[in-house]
C-alpha cells in the first residue's frame, strides 16, 4: 500500500513539474508513515514540508496542488492537509478486505517480492574454527545469518550461503597435537597436557578413533616427545612458546604424511559434527569454503605480491607488514612473519579479494561482536588492492547469555568451558532456539531464559505464535466435525460482512506484512519479523476470544473463515522465514 501512494504522489509532482507550479530539476525522496491515530487516516506523508523551502512555497498551500493533482485511485476515499502541511491519506472501507484475497490466492508466496532484482548476495557466517563444537555463541550467529540469507532471498536477491572453514593455520595445529598427546595417553604413554591445549573431551574422543583405527603406529615414548622443550605457563615458562615447540616435535616426531593424518583426522570429524548440527538446526550451505584451498591456488601469494605493487607492504624484522594505519587503522599488520608463513589475515585478505573476484553485488560477513576491530582493516586491504570496499557488509553478532531460574545456567562441561549448540538444542528445541536467537538486533546483548523458551504460556512468543497457527488449524476441524462446508468464494464476495473492530484489526496488520518483510530483509533486521509475528498472534488471539467464527450465517461464517486461514498463512510464512516451524496441533 505504501508503494502504491508513494506512486500516486509521484505521479502528481511529475503533473506539477509539467505545467510549471514545481522546477523540473526536483527529484525529492517520498517518505510515507503509518499514523498513529485513525482520526488523522492511515497514511501520513510531509513531501510538502520537505518542498516548502526549496520551492519557496507555503507547505499547506503546496499540500492542496498535491492532493487536487492525484490521480484516481479507488484504494482512497480521501486525502486531506493537517498541520503545518501533512497529508493525510485514508484507505476505502474495501481496501483491507482485499487482503485477505490477495493472500487467499498467493498463499506461501504473499509478501515476496523483486526489489532485490536478481542481485547476487553472498551471505558468509558462523565460520567458526573446526576445533570443537559449536557453542551458544555460534548458535546465534548461525539464526541470525540463516535468517537474513533466507530474508533477502524472499526480497528478490540471489543469495549465496558460504561457511568459511578455517582449516589452515596454528589452531588446527595445536588441535593436532592436543589430539597426537591424547593418543599417547591412551597409549599407555605418561604425558602433562599443556596449558594451551584443546581440553574438550571431543579431542578424547578423536584420539580413541585413532587409536582403534591405528593401534601404535603413531606412538613416540614420552621422554622423546618432551625432550629439551622450554616450559610450560604452570612451570614459569610461556604457553606461546610452549605449544609451539610441542607441534614442532609433533611434525618431527611422525613426520610430515602420520602429521597431516593426524591433523585431518581431527578436522574432518569436527567439520562432520558442524555441519550436522547445523543442518539439524536448520541451517546448510551452498558452500564450504577451506582456506587451504586458498593457499593451494596460490590466492595468499598472489593478494601479498598485489599489496607489494600497491605500495603499501613494507618489510620489518623480516616480517612483511601491511600499512594498514594509512587507512584508518590503529596499527600496521604482519601479512608473512619472519619464518615466511603467511597469517590468518593474509588468508582472510585473500578470501574476502576472491569474494569480490566472483562477481557478487554485495558481501556480507556475520561475525562475533569481538570481531568489531578487525573490520576496518579487512576494509582497509580491499581498498589498497583497488577493490570497492563498499561492497563488504560485516555484521557483528553479540554473543548469548543462558539463564535457568534468573541465574547463569551451567548446563554442562563435557565440551571444555562451554555449552554446545546440540546441548542447547535438546534442551529447548530448534523453534525456541531460532526465534530465541532472532528476537533483537543482532548488535545488541541477549539473554537466553532457558525457563521461558520452553513454557507453554502466553509469554513465550514462539509457543504464542504456534499456538495462534494451531488454533486456526483447530478451527477447521472442528467445521468438518460438525459437518459444514467452507465455501472460499463465498467468503471472498462476503469480507464486507468483516465490520467488527477485531476484523479491521487484524486485516490492517495483514496488508503490512509485504512492507515489513521487504524493510527487515533491506535492513537485515530478522527481529522486525519476530516482533511483527508477535503482534499478529495477539491480535488473532484476541479476535479469536472475543468472536464466533463457526456462526450460522454462511456468507459470515465463511468471511470470518478466509481471514483467519489468511492470518495462518502469513504466521507460517514469517516463521517459515525464521525457521521455525508451523505446527497444526499443540
Amino acid at each position: 500500500m505504501k508503494n502504491q501512494l508513494v506512486q500516486l504522489i509521484e505521479a502528481a509532482l511529475k503533473q506539477l513539474q509539467k505545467d510549471g507550479t514545481l522546477p523540473a530539476e526536483l527529484n525529492p525522496v517520498i517518505q510515507i508513515e503509518h499514523t498513529r491515530d485513525k482520526a488523522h487516516g492511515d497514511f501520513a506523508c510531509n513531501i510538502a514540508m520537505m518542498l516548502a523551502k526549496q520551492t519557496k512555497t507555503n507547505p499547506r498551500d503546496l499540500a492542496q496542488k498535491i492532493v487536487d493533482s492525484l490521480p484516481e485511485n479507488t484504494a482512497f476515499s480521501k486525502a486531506e492537509i493537517a498541520g503545518p502541511g501533512f497529508i493525510n491519506f485514508f484507505l476505502a472501507s474495501d481496501s483491507y478486505q482485499q487482503v485477505v484475497t490477495e493472500i487467499l490466492q498467493k498463499g506461501e508466496n504473499y509478501g515476496l517480492s523483486q526489489v532485490g532484482a536478481g542481485k547476487s548476495v553472498q551471505v558468509e557466517f558462523v565460520s567458526a574454527n573446526p576445533t570443537g563444537p559449536l557453542h551458544v555463541g555460534h548458535g546465534r550467529g548461525a539464526a541470525y545469518g540463516a535468517s537474513v540469507a533466507d530474508l533477502l532471498e524472499a526480497v528478490g536477491f540471489k543469495v549465496h550461503r558460504e561457511y568459511y572453514v578455517n582449516d589452515a593455520g596454528r589452531q588446527m595445529d595445536i588441535l593436532a597435537a592436543s589430539v597426537w598427546l591424547r593418543y599417547l595417553d591412551l597409549s599407555g604413554e605418561t604425558i602433562t597436557f599443556p596449558v594451551n591445549g584443546y581440553k574438550g573431551d571431543y579431542v578424547w574422543d578423536i584420539a580413541a578413533t585413532l587409536h582403534r583405527e591405528n593401534g601404535d603406529d603413531y606412538r613416540h615414548d614420552s621422554v622423546t616427545v618432551f625432550k629439551d622443550l622450554p616450559a610450560d605457563e604452570n612451570e614459569g615458562g610461556d604457553k606461546e612458546k610452549y605449544i609451539d615447540a610441542l607441534i614442532l616435535r609433533a611434525k618431527e616426531c611422525l613426520g610430515e604424511k602420520k602429521y597431516n593424518d593426524v591433523f585431518d583426522l581431527g578436522l574432518n570429524i569436527i567439520i562432520d559434527d558442524i555441519r550436522n548440527d547445523l543442518k539439524e538446526f536448520g541451517v546448510v550451505y551452498q558452500d564450504w569454503y577451506s582456506e587451504r584451498s586458498l593457499m593451494k591456488k596460490g590466492s595468499v601469494d598472489k593478494v601479498v605480491e598485489r599489496l607489494k605493487s600497491s605500495g603499501h607492504v613494507y618489510e620489518k624484522n623480516g616480517a612483511l607488514w601491511f600499512s594498514s594505519t594509512e587507512f584508518g587503522d590503529e596499527k600496521d599488520r604482519v601479512i608473512v612473519r619472519d619464518n615466511g608463513q603467511s597469517t590468518y589475515f593474509a588468508s582472510d585478505i585473500a578470501y574476502h579479494a576472491e569474494k569480490l573476484e566472483r562477481g557478487f553485488d554485495k558481501v556480507i560477513d556475520v561475525w562475533g561482536a569481538d570481531h568489531h576491530g578487525y573490520v576496518p582493516r579487512v576494509r582497509a586491504a580491499l581498498k589498497a588492492l583497488g577493490d570497492d570496499e563498499t561492497k563488504l557488509d560485516v555484521l557483528l553478532v553479540q554473543f548469548a547469555i543462558l539463564y535457568r531460574g534468573g541465574e547463569k545456567a551451567q548446563m554442562s562441561t563435557r565440551s571444555g568451558e562451554f555449552v554446545t549448540l546440540k546441548e542447547l538444542r535438546h534442551e529447548v528445541g530448534n523453534d525456541a532456539a531460532r526465534f530465541f536467537y532472532v528476537m533483537r538486533k543482532c548488535e545488541q546483548h541477549m539473554d537466553f531464559d532457558l525457563d521461558l523458551a520452553k513454557s507453554q504460556s502466553s509469554d513465550n512468543p514462539v509457543y504464542y505464535i504456534q499456538y495462534a497457527h494451531a488454533r486456526v488449524c483447530s478451527v477447521m476441524r472442528q467445521l468438518e466435525e460438525k459437518g459444514l462446508d467452507r465455501n472460499v468464494e463465498r467468503g471472498q464476495e462476503n469480507l464486507t460482512l468483516l465490520t467488527e473492530s477485531h476484523e479491521q484489526d487484524l486485516m490492517t496488520r495483514l496488508s503490512r506484512y509485504p512492507e515489513l518483510l521487504q524493510k527487515s530483509a533491506l535492513s537485515h533486521e530478522p527481529h522486525q519479523v519476530a516482533h511483527y509475528l508477535r503482534d499478529l498472534a495477539n491480535a488473532l488471539h484476541t479476535y479469536y476470544n472475543a468472536h464466533v467464527f463457526l456462526v450460522d450465517d454462511e456468507k459470515l461464517r465463511d468471511a470470518r473463515l478466509n481471514l483467519i486461514v489468511a492470518a495462518k498463512q502469513v504466521m507460517s510464512n514469517g516463521l517459515i522465514l525464521l525457521g521455525v516451524s508451523a505446527p497444526e496441533v499443540m
